[in-house]
């Protein structure tokens, strides 16, 4: 039998992840009924997670590989932007579907309890399943340009491949966290979000290699960036590129890890009370 006690005393580190692991049932529920709810009454149904990486980087491909002429470092154009979208599309999900949690399920919160927390990690294998997906046209392409001997596959950056994803996600769940904490009281900052997000891709190599940047403030800024050695390691993984110094890498996992715990503690924090507010 199991047994459940609810304590109106708040503990900072009290998260008991086996509560997490018992519920691990509602947070697979969850991310089915997020992906089902996403492409119900479509034309194109789930097809659209393949047809909407594919569009942008043709966009991309167009407006920054032949207008702009950023160059790509030497490596196939389309494959650079298709790894580039799937990437930050992965990113960009684990941060903003995290970013107003307590606002957007506060009729369920209100009405039944269960850990707080299934809901972000839900959203997070949401956007793991859809990473899947939309790797699936580079992968293809891939393997047309390692067959011609184009391109060399790193076999280092294939096996650390997952934890390269899992820094994009924590990343990702620990600035959605803590952007859920404030707007739980504070509404407006939520519009800032997509804003956010868009500028922060600019200052990320998602449509353009560190190589094209020059040697100054603006490089630094990239290089400082925890979301540039993921975006990086994930092409050089599939595409060859040369990989992140490998400071860059340990300095990302540091502030990738130190966003985590502040998500989870400040998150921790407002569900005793965010009824109250929202």
């Amino acid at each position: 039998m199991i047994h459940t006690h609810i304590d109106a005393r708040l503990r900072w580190l009290d998260w008991r992840p086996g509560e997490l692991w018992r519920y691990r049932d509602l947070i697979a529920l969850f991310a089915k009924k997020s992906l089902k709810v996403a492409y119900t009454q479509t034309v194109l149904g789930p097809l659209w997670l393949l047809i909407s990486p594919l569009l942008s980087s043709f966009v991309y491909l167009i407006l920054f590989g032949r207008i702009a002429k950023l160059g790509t470092g030497g490596a196939p154009e389309l494959l650079f932007y298709l790894t580039g979208t799937a990437g930050w599309g992965f990113f960009a999900a684990c941060f903003q579907n995290n970013s107003g949690v307590f606002g957007a399920n506060a009729y369920l919160f209100g009405k039944i309890w269960f850990p707080r927390l299934t809901v972000p990690l839900s959203n997070l294998l949401t956007a793991l399943f859809r990473l899947g997906v939309q790797l699936l046209p580079a992968l293809a392409l891939a393997a047309v340009h390692w067959a011609r001997g184009e391109i060399a596959p790193n076999g280092w950056g294939l096996l650390l491949l997952p934890l390269t994803v899992a820094q994009l996600a924590f990343l990702g769940l620990g600035c959605g966290l803590i952007v859920s904490a404030l707007t739980a009281r504070y509404r407006d900052l939520g519009a800032l979000v997509p804003v956010g997000t868009q500028l922060w891709m600019y200052v990320t190599p998602v449509v353009y290699p560190i190589s094209a940047l020059p040697a100054g403030a603006i490089r630094r800024l990239v290089l400082v960036n925890p979301a540039t050695a993921g975006m990086e390691l994930l092409r050089c993984a599939l595409i060859g590129t040369p990989p992140p110094a490998a400071g860059v890498v340990a300095a990302a996992w540091g502030v990738t890890l130190a966003l985590l715990f502040l998500g989870l503690l400040l998150f921790h924090r407002v569900e005793r009370t965010v009824m109250d507010t929202v």
